[in-house]
């Protein structure tokens, strides 16, 4: 097993080694297609699984990284949809759900890696959801990281 999830990879955007054999890259989708602007859309996960329901057993990781789709008001179609992904109406239980999974796959003492972007819902509308508050991250961009550990006692 690896060391790392990444709970919905979609293109690895993020990162620098897209290959990485520590990291299992986890989505719900497959996907090729073109974009607008002519760039070839590759979404190639090693496991195909949703955030919400992950088939990994409790306490399999030392970090996960959750970069979950954060668009509300989006086409189905549209190449924003078809590389970040889109929520639907459930999104408050399925963002937590995902996160409660993060944190079930995660050893004790492990690392959450959480990205969000709030152009439509707001990072502090997010953390409420989670109940669980950052170590740390920043708060002065559209983009934000925020970095959770997994108590030693947690379960």
């Amino acid at each position: 097993m690896t060391r790392v999830l990444d709970a919905c990879c979609g293109s690895k955007m993020f990162w620098f080694d897209r290959d990485n054999e520590d990291v299992t890259f986890m989505d719900k989708r497959e996907l090729e297609d073109k974009l607008c602007d002519g760039r070839k859309l590759e979404i190639k996960p090693d496991v195909v699984a949703d955030f919400r329901d992950m088939p990994f057993e409790d306490e399999s990781f030392y970090m996960v990284v959750f970069d979950p789709p954060h668009l509300l008001k989006i086409g189905d179609n549209s190449w924003m949809a078809k590389k970040y992904g889109k929520l639907d109406e459930n999104w408050k239980s399925d963002l937590k759900q995902g996160f409660d999974e993060c944190m079930r796959v995660l050893k004790p003492n492990g690392t959450l890696i959480f990205k969000w972007n709030d152009d439509q819902i707001k990072l502090r509308e997010i953390l409420k959801v989670f109940g669980e508050k950052p170590l740390f991250g920043n708060r002065r961009s559209k983009t934000h990281w925020a970095v959770f550990m997994k108590d030693e006692e947690a379960k």
